[in-house]
């Protein structure tokens, strides 16, 4: 029996997430997670590593090894929906590891993680990336990127846009400025691809 795509993504997202756990980073962000140390035994340092005890989310179920994985990948799904650590949009998830780096180092690590860069194409979903934006009140990267022509953007796939939501008089950047990037108030802005920003991914 094959884990369901809908499992696939969550424990993508899980896995992209998992630094925050073992950091201590983004306090008030992450739910509170049973945690266990890393390396075993009790604690005797402050700074010692540690790691979420996701077991603990999914009871004492027993029975078939894929149905208890299904299960507790479900569990976590919830928790962190309802903990807005992702937000889901038009069949995907959107989740951001509070990191930042320029649009190639975001689009590789959304790819080490399983996913691709953040790439709204409805309202619905620039809210959901929007979300991440607010919080940490930084800008983000999107997946889009200036065509041939310049000053026209399209989809990393080469695809044209079919929705966007441009701040009033952009792109200006007259083809020097070949990247996207998300405001704070959701609108977008071309810009140029080497600053720092918060890495979303969608899965």
């Amino acid at each position: 029996m094959m884990l369901s795509p809908q499992l696939h993504k969550i424990l993508a997202v899980a896995f992209f997430l998992l630094p925050l756990c073992v950091q201590g980073k983004l306090a008030g962000f992450l739910p509170s997670f049973p945690f266990k140390p890393l390396f075993g035994g009790r604690s005797n340092s402050a700074q010692e590593q540690q790691i979420p005890d996701l077991t603990a989310l999914a009871g004492n179920e027993h029975g078939d090894p894929i149905h208890q994985l299904e299960y507790r990948i479900s569990r976590l799904e919830g928790v962190l929906r309802l903990n807005k650590i992702i937000t889901e949009s038009g069949g995907k998830i959107f989740a951001t590891n509070g990191k930042k780096a320029d649009f190639d180092g975001t689009v590789e690590k959304c790819k080490e993680a399983g996913g691709s860069i953040a790439t709204p194409k409805s309202p619905g979903e620039n809210d959901a990336i929007l979300y991440f934006v607010k919080y940490f009140n930084t800008y983000a990267y999107l997946g889009i990127k200036q065509s041939l022509i310049p000053g026209r953007f399209q989809l990393l796939n080469g695809a044209q846009l079919s929705y966007t939501n441009w701040y009033s008089n952009e792109p200006s950047g007259k083809g020097e400025e070949e990247c996207v990037e998300m405001y704070t108030d959701g609108t977008w802005n071309d810009k140029k691809c080497n600053k720092n920003h918060l890495i979303v991914c969608q899965f």
